[in-house]
């Protein structure tokens, strides 16, 4: 076996997981799926979230260390009860743990789904999150405590269904600029009415020190999922909203995306510049360079058909053709089950589940409430990705086939073994929770493939590099995935970056940062956690304790 560099025999020691590996290995075949175990009852967790109409249309997770170990943590919306911080306990390897930590600053009530970011640079995530109501920033203290800051930065927030967020650093300025996506208008009881509400977009005052008043980004047209994304690779970040055409008025709504140059008024795109108009029951969005053209690929969620958005031709404009039919997952009916109406797609994500160096595609699936013309019966997706870009289903020989009406969802390291877990959230039953176990079982659990754990770090305010595309050689294979905040549905990540190595035993990894210089390509071994400073000759090796 090759040695593989200080990291891989620290986790090798402590988790008893060993690979056989070739450095410089280009990845060409795909893997079977991964042994997912279900381990909800025993992992600690037990959490439900629930809530009359409105609330149906949310239930979202947000992932962050809040303990500062490398550990994820979870941060569960509860809809019409309250919301539940668990603290991510599971050793290296192990089974998973979390233990819920109660507090009255993260037990809000009416939480529809949440998005970890380190707003004022300090180097711990803050939390901001979705509700009916008023939106809530939750200042990170360290140590897996919280506090309420809208004052702190002056972020006021018209109340409303709050639903979609994504945020970006523009230029140089000392706070992220946010955009928050609200649903449906709610009337002074707080029921909601049948007309979409606007979004806002929240930038910094002059001073630096807290946010202006908020920016309308009319027309809305019941937002459910936004993402701000360097499309063309300029170096502007652009925001798409997807949005749920079972409201919105078919001759003039649609998904959207907005002009967001710093100094400059948003503005929307049109037929004019190129952007071509569609409608879909937008549910969620997820982003990764799915074709390998160094461009963002687009997926979204919807009723029936889902779309997988590509350029049509380079980034000189941003027209888009769908390629979900030929790639594989359009995902429009259960693909088990026996039930043939329209399914019901809400969060996606773009991971490498079982480490094969090709892209895997989770989708969690389930009727919004008790709508007779869409499946009752609908079970998530896990689309493995193939070496000619293709998808096939494993959901069900994976384990994690889910039935209940699934809402928003993670898939992240939580036992820091190299295996990416699942958790899901699911509307009117408890939360689930899946255990990575490769080719192995729970005792003896083994990666199918090698794989790699960055996070990045540059100076300044921007601390994790949002914005920055990180680029992953593998042979003669480029990985690329840019480093957003938003997107899924109301669930979001901030913290180690996955990447599949396949069978090679090493890779080059470079960073284009976010104000666009490039970094060295820089050696890594397989197996192991790094951290990428800005300006450093070499990554640094992290060991999980």
């Amino acid at each position: 076996m090759l040695i593989v560099g200080a990291v891989a025999l620290a986790l090798i020691g402590a988790t008893g997981l060993a690979l056989t590996v070739t450095r410089g290995t280009t990845p060409t075949a795909a893997l079977g799926p991964p042994h997912f175990l279900d381990e909800t009852s025993t992992s600690g967790i037990e959490h439900t979230y629930r809530g009359d109409p409105p609330l149906e249309v949310g239930g979202g997770v947000a992932v962050i260390d809040c303990s500062g170990d490398g550990r994820p943590s979870l941060y569960l919306a509860g809809g019409a009860g309250p919301a539940a911080l668990y603290r991510n306990d599971s050793a290296v390897g192990g089974a998973l743990r979390f233990t819920r930590l109660p507090d009255p600053a993260t037990d809000l009530t009416d939480v529809t789904g949440a998005y970890p970011i380190d707003i004022n640079g300090d180097g711990v995530a803050d939390l901001v999150v979705l509700r009916k109501g008023e939106t809530v920033i939750l200042r990170g203290l360290g140590g897996c405590r919280f506090e309420r800051a809208n004052e702190r930065w002056s972020f006021a927030p018209r109340s409303g269904l709050s639903t979609a967020f994504s945020a970006t650093w523009e230029g140089a300025a000392a706070l992220p600029t946010l955009a928050l996506g609200q649903y449906l208008r709610l009337d002074p009881s707080g029921a909601s009415t049948q007309d979409c509400a606007d979004n806002a977009l929240f930038r910094p005052n002059g001073a630096g020190t807290g946010y202006g008043p908020p920016i309308t980004l009319a027309p809305g047209y019941c937002a459910l999922s936004m993402l701000f994304s360097d499309w063309d690779l300029s170096g502007r970040r652009d925001l798409r909203i997807s949005n749920d055409d079972n409201y919105f008025d078919p001759a003039t709504g649609g998904e959207q995306l907005w002009r967001v140059a710093p100094g400059e008024p948003p503005r929307l795109y049109t037929d004019a510049d190129g952007w071509v108009r569609i409608e879909v029951a937008g549910m969620g969005i997820a982003s990764y360079d799915v074709t390998r053209d160094g461009y963002p690929d687009v997926f979204l969620t919807s009723q029936g058909d889902n779309r997988l958005q590509t350029l049509t031709s380079g980034p000189s404009q941003p027209t888009y053709r769908d390629i979900g039919a030929k790639r594989g997952v359009n995902a429009a009916q259960p693909f088990t089950g026996g039930d043939a109406l329209p399914s019901t797609a809400w969060h996606p994500e773009f991971q490498d589940v079982n480490n094969d160096g090709f892209i895997d595609l989770f989708i969690s699936k389930g009727n919004v409430g008790a709508q007779l013309d869409h499946a009752r019966t609908d079970p998530n997706n896990l689309l493995l990705g193939q070496p000619d870009g293709t998808f096939i289903e494993a959901a069900d020989r994976a384990g994690v086939l889910n039935t209940e009406r699934g809402r928003g969802a993670a898939l992240a390291d939580f036992n820091l073994d190299g295996m990416l877990d699942l958790v899901e959230v699911n509307y009117g039953s408890p939360v689930k929770v899946w255990r990575n176990a490769g080719s192995g079982d729970s005792v003896h659990p083994a990666p199918l493939g090698n794989w790699l754990g960055l996070r990045l770090d540059e100076p300044g305010p921007n601390r994790d590099a949002i914005g920055s595309w990180i680029e992953v050689k593998v042979g003669d294979l480029t990985l690329r995935r840019e480093i957003t905040v938003g997107g899924g549905h109301e669930s979001g990540q901030l913290g180690w970056i996955h990447f599949g190595l396949g069978p090679a035993g090493g890779a080059q990894v470079r960073v284009r940062w976010p104000d666009g210089e490039m970094g060295p390509w820089l050696q890594v071994s397989a197996n192991g956690f790094y951290d990428i400073d800005r300006g450093a000759a070499a990554p640094r090796p992290w060991l999980p304790r």
